[in-house]
C-alpha cells in the first residue's frame, strides 16, 4: 500500500467518523473532504471542485425545479391527495400505497427525481394524516432505488452493464431483461418494510421546515364571483366538488343576504360573494383563478391605488398582523376601523384559533390573538407595524401558484424530459436540464420559485462527496480492493461467486457512484465468467444490482441523502434499516440470477 492509498484512507475514515457522528453539518463536513482532497495532492483543485459541475449534481438541481414546476402547478398536490385518499390514517396502508407507486414511476426515470417529487408530497401527507415522516420518507427513498432494477434505463448503472455481456460474446440485455430480478426486488423490499418496518423505523417526528414552524393552516376570506364569469350559472354542488381541494364554501351571499340552504341545484351567479376556507397557498393565489377575486382587492383597489398614486397592484404585498391582548380594535368590526382609510390597507382574510365565521368579513368583530391578513403597499405596512394595537406584523407566507391550466403543461414537460433520456435523445442531465429551463419559460413556476425549489445544502453535500470516488480511483485504492476480490472467489459455488460481487459492489457504492462501481467491477465479473462456468450476464447483473440496491448508509444512494433531514434520520437509521435489507436482496439475487441467465 502506497503513501497515496494510506492518506486516501485516512480522509475516508475522517469523513465517516464525522458523517455517523454528526459533530458537524453534513455540508460542512463535504467542503473539508473537498479541502482536504485538494490540500493532500490526492486531487487537483480543479478535479477536488468537479463534483459542483458533475452530471448528478447538475441533475440534482433539475430534479428540483422540474419537482418544484409540479409542486407550483398543483400536480404534485392531486397526486398527493391520491395517494391519501389512498393511503389512509395508517402507516402500513401508506406504505403498501407509496412503495409500488413509487417503484413504477422510478421504473423509467431516474429515481433522485422521483424522490424529490414526492418528498413534498408525503410531508404534506404525513401532516395531514398525523402520520410520522420517518415512517414514510425512507421506505420511499428505498422503493425509489428498487424501482430502477425493474428496466435497464433507469440507473445509469444498468446502461454500463447491458453492454459488457455484448463484449464478452454473449447476447445484449433488452430494456425489460431484468424485469423478473428487480420485481423480486420490489416486493421484497415492499414485503421487508410492511412486517419489519414497525420495529426497525425510527418512531421520532420529521423535521418541521422553518416556513412552517411559523405558517397558520387556513384562513377565512371572501371571493367575488366577477362578471362574466366561467363559474357564474355552475350549481353550487359542482362547484364545491371542483375545488374541493383548494378551498371549503362556509357562506354564500347575495345582495348582502346569506342564501338559505340546501345550496346543492342553487347556480351561483355573477355578484355573488363567497365566504370560504382557504389554505394560505390557495389565498395568495385567488385573486388570480379565472373568474373569481379577493372581493377587498376588487372592491378597493383602485381606490387604494389613487390614494398611493400609483398603478393598481404596483408593489402591492399581503401581510399578517396579529391582534394584541389590549388592542383598542378587539370588540370593533372591521368596518368599523377603517383599515383603508387609517392605513392604506384592505382586509383580505382572518384566522381564528377558534370557532367558525359564516358572515362577512366587514361585520365580523375582531378578537385578540386573531391574525389579520391585509393587502396594500410596502409604505402603509410600515405605519401599521408602528401602530401597538398589532402584535406581531409578518409577511404572509402563502405562495401563488401558477394557473390551474399550467398543470397538464408541467406534467408534459416531465413527460418530454423523461422521453428524451429514456430514448438517450439527450444525455440525461442535458435532458433534465433542458425540461427545467422550460418549466421556467414556460411558467409553470417562476425564477424566484425555482431557486427556493433547490436544496441547496444538500447539493453542496453531493457535490462536496462526489470527488470521494475519483480520488479513490486516483490513489489505486480502488483497484487494490478490485485485486483482492478476484482470487478470493476463484473456486467458490456459483451462488456464493455471485453473492460476492454482490457484497463488494454494495461496499463500494458507499463511496463511489453506482456507476462507477460497475466500471470498476463489471469486467472483473466477467473475466471470472467462463473460468467459473458462469452466464456473464449474471455475473455482471449482480455486480449492477450491489451498486443499486445496496442501502447501508444513507451516504450509498443520493435518494437517502434527500430525505436524510426532512425525515430527521440520524446515520445509524439506515445502518439498522438498510443492512439486513441489503443482505436479503443479495440472497434473491445470488439465487435468482442464475436460473434467468444459465450458463
Amino acid at each position: 500500500m502506497d503513501p497515496q492509498q494510506i492518506v486516501f484512507l485516512l480522509i475516508l475514515g475522517s469523513a465517516l467518523v464525522l458523517l455517523v457522528s454528526e459533530w458537524i453539518r453534513l455540508d460542512l463536513t463535504a467542503m473539508l473532504i473537498v479541502i482536504a482532497l485538494a490540500a493532500s495532492g490526492l486531487l487537483s483543485p480543479t478535479e477536488a471542485l468537479s463534483g459542483f459541475s458533475s452530471e448528478p449534481a447538475i441533475l440534482l438541481v433539475s430534479m428540483f425545479v422540474l419537482s418544484g414546476g409540479l409542486n407550483h402547478t398543483g400536480l404534485a398536490g392531486r397526486l398527493g391527495g391520491w395517494i391519501g385518499r389512498l393511503s389512509g390514517d395508517r402507516v402500513w396502508r401508506a406504505v403498501l400505497v407509496i412503495m409500488p407507486s413509487v417503484a413504477l414511476m422510478a421504473a423509467f426515470s431516474h429515481h433522485l427525481m422521483v424522490s424529490a417529487l414526492m418528498l413534498p408530497v408525503l410531508l404534506t401527507l404525513s401532516r395531514s394524516h398525523k402520520l410520522p415522516a420517518p415512517r414514510l420518507l425512507m421506505p420511499m427513498a428505498l422503493a425509489a432505488s428498487l424501482g430502477t432494477t425493474v428496466t435497464v434505463i433507469a440507473a445509469p448503472a444498468f446502461l454500463v452493464a447491458r453492454d459488457q455481456p455484448e463484449r464478452a460474446g454473449a447476447a445484449t440485455l433488452g430494456i425489460f431483461s431484468i424485469a423478473p430480478l428487480g420485481i423480486a426486488l420490489c416486493l421484497i423490499g415492499t414485503l421487508y418494510v410492511l412486517v419489519c418496518g414497525r420495529w426497525l423505523l425510527p418512531q421520532r417526528e420529521g423535521a418541521k421546515a422553518e416556513e412552517d414552524r411559523f405558517q397558520l393552516n387556513r384562513y377565512f376570506t371572501e371571493l367575488l364571483v366577477l362578471e362574466q364569469s366561467a363559474q357564474a350559472g355552475k350549481a353550487m354542488t359542482a362547484f364545491c366538488k371542483e375545488h374541493s381541494e383548494r378551498f371549503t364554501v362556509v357562506d354564500w351571499l347575495r345582495d348582502g343576504r346569506s342564501l338559505a340552504r340546501p345550496w346543492a341545484d342553487k347556480p351561483l351567479a355573477s355578484g355573488d360573494l363567497l365566504l370560504v376556507h382557504a389554505a394560505p397557498d390557495e389565498l395568495a393565489a385567488l385573486d388570480r383563478e379565472q373568474g373569481l377575486a379577493l372581493h377587498a382587492v376588487v372592491q378597493y383597489g383602485d381606490e387604494l391605488a389613487e390614494e398611493d398614486g400609483r398603478t393598481a397592484q404596483r408593489n402591492e404585498r399581503l401581510v399578517q398582523a396579529v391582534i394584541a391582548p389590549d388592542s383598542e380594535f378587539a370588540g370593533r368590526s372591521i368596518s368599523e376601523i377603517d383599515f383603508l382609510g387609517r392605513y392604506g390597507l384592505v382586509v383580505v382574510g382572518l384566522w381564528r384559533k377558534h370557532g367558525f365565521m359564516y358572515r362577512e368579513l366587514s361585520k365580523l368583530e375582531l378578537r385578540p390573538g386573531d391574525v389579520v391578513v391585509m393587502w396594500g403597499g410596502q409604505d402603509a405596512a410600515q405605519r401599521l407595524a408602528d401602530h401597538g394595537s398589532f402584535l406581531l406584523l409578518l409577511p404572509f407566507e402563502g405562495r401563488a401558484r401558477a394557473k390551474p391550466g399550467k398543470a397538464w403543461l408541467a406534467a408534459l414537460i416531465m413527460g418530454a424530459s423523461v422521453a428524451s433520456a429514456a430514448t438517450e435523445l439527450l444525455p440525461v442531465s442535458i435532458a433534465f436540464l433542458a425540461g427545467a429551463s422550460t418549466m421556467v419559460l414556460s411558467g409553470c413556476l417562476s425564477l424566484k420559485q425555482a431557486y427556493e425549489s433547490i436544496e441547496a445544502r444538500l447539493f453542496v453535500f453531493i457535490a462536496g462527496a462526489i470527488p470521494l470516488g475519483l480520488a479513490m480511483q486516483r490513489s489505486g485504492t480502488a483497484n487494490l480492493f478490485a485485486d483482492w476480490l478476484s482470487p478470493l472467489v476463484a473456486h467458490w459455488e456459483v451462488t456464493w461467486v455471485l453473492l460476492a460481487l454482490f457484497a463488494a459492489a454494495a461496499l463500494l457504492t458507499q463511496i463511489l457512484s453506482d456507476t462507477a462501481t460497475t466500471i470498476l467491477l463489471a469486467p472483473i465479473a466477467i473475466g471470472m465468467s467462463d473460468p467459473l462456468d458462469i452466464s456473464a450476464a449474471a455475473t455482471v447483473i449482480s455486480v449492477a444490482m450491489g451498486s443499486v440496491a445496496a442501502f447501508i448508509t444513507p451516504i450509498g444512494h443520493h435518494g437517502n441523502l434527500l430525505v436524510y433531514e426532512p425525515g430527521n434520520y440520524r446515520f445509524v437509521d439506515f445502518v439498522r434499516v438498510g443492512t439486513p435489507l441489503t443482505v436479503m436482496l443479495g440472497i434473491a439475487v445470488a439465487c435468482i440470477a442464475p436460473l434467468l441467465w444459465p450458463a
